[in-house]
């Protein structure tokens, strides 16, 4: 089962940091997720779990995000999980404003 995201797009201002600290806009993390249409692939995504039985998947941008991040940097799943722990960028790039 998939239920597809109803709310909008985050930007850099809607994605709250501990002591208000801000991204940079021009981090490669923040770039790739601009240029990424999560929209278009969420349709596709969301053909892959027909029914409507059973727990829902995880959203497209956390399951391809995290993919993605991981396969770059050759992360082991303990390594991946760490470092999205303490990369706000990573968490940015992942992120899904509801489940």
């Amino acid at each position: 089962m998939y239920k597809k995201n109803q709310n909008r797009q985050i930007t850099l201002k809607d994605f709250d940091q501990p002591l208000c600290l801000k991204l940079n806009p021009e981090n490669k993390w923040i770039k790739k997720a601009a240029m990424i249409s999560w929209d278009d692939i969420e349709e596709e995504y969301a053909d892959l779990f027909p029914s409507g039985c059973g727990m829902p998947s995880k959203p497209l941008r956390m399951a391809l995000g995290a993919l993605l991040i991981q396969k770059k940097y050759d992360y082991s799943d303990r390594e991946f999980v760490e470092q999205i722990q303490e990369n706000p960028y990573y968490q940015y790039f992942n992120y899904r404003d509801s489940i």
